[in-house]
């Protein structure tokens, strides 16, 4: 199927790791430009590079997205450089484990701040050129927005507010022609993932019963399965799909756990 993608351009925040990397490689798969924007530039370059050498389009803008002006600044020079911005993919966060036990005031702030904040800025720096193209935004969100996961107030929090976000949005922006919609996904084993799973006593043990119960395979969601999913909401293809939270976790969020018994 052809997504109708060429030479579209897409920021992906925090492009060059995890889920983000799946996202960019896929829309530079269809021909879409993939602007990826994070702090890190040696895996985002080496990225862009390693697109670049299959003939790929990739562009990376290296600033750190919790300061306004520095979203600004990213807009600006995406505009410069190509004259359109065709979606944003809302996608950089951290689950930094700030808590009401394990946290302060100061800390839960900073974690909303930090993983909210920057969803706003890029999306309302992009809006006129969006306005422009009738384009698409997609938030990645988290499970925790809806299932809570214990000791971690600020991320959860700032997860609900981009589900909340993308319906109010979505309203706001039905008039343009402007669609949006959100991800929400549950357990991926991604560099972040992985490095929260081995902080566990017994890591192996913990990803066993964690996946035991994901009816869908009793497996984890491949980072792919997510960018697939992105790329088909962003595309023409799903043209009449606005507001809505898809849920892209084999089930785990909202199967009855009753089914997983032998």
């Amino acid at each position: 199927m052809d997504l109708q993608l060429q030479n579209k351009v897409f920021i992906v925040s925090g492009g060059a790791r995890g889920i983000g990397e799946a996202i960019s490689r896929a829309l530079a798969q269809e021909g879409a430009v993939p602007v990826i924007v994070g702090r890190s530039s040696a895996s985002a370059e080496a990225l862009v590079d390693e697109l670049k050498g299959k003939g790929e389009q990739a562009y990376f803008i290296q600033k750190t997205l919790g300061a306004e002006d520095n979203c600004k600044e990213v807009i600006d020079e995406i505009i410069s450089q190509y004259k359109q911005i065709d979606g944003v993919v809302n996608n950089a966060g951290t689950n930094d484990g700030v808590g009401l036990e394990s946290g302060s005031p100061d800390a839960f702030k900073q974690s909303v701040t930090s993983n909210l904040t920057h969803y706003y800025y890029l999306v309302h720096y992009a809006l006129p050129y969006l306005k422009v193209s009738r384009g698409s935004i997609l938030n990645i969100s988290s499970k925790t927005a809806v299932t809570g996961q214990g000791g971690t107030s600020g991320y959860a929090a700032a997860k609900g507010a981009q589900l909340a976000l993308t319906r109010e949005w979505a309203v706001e922006l039905a008039p343009y022609g402007i669609r949006v919609n959100a991800i929400v996904p549950a357990e991926v084993m991604t560099p972040q993932y992985e490095k929260w799973i081995r902080t566990l006593p017994d890591p192996e043990k913990s990803l066993q019963k964690i996946t035991a119960n994901i009816p869908l395979g009793k497996r984890m969601t491949e980072a792919s399965e997510i960018a697939a999913s992105v790329v088909f909401i962003l595309s023409e293809r799903s043209s009449h799909t606005t507001g809505q939270w898809l849920f892209v976790d084999g089930g785990y969020v909202h199967f009855d756990r009753a089914m997983l018994k032998e």
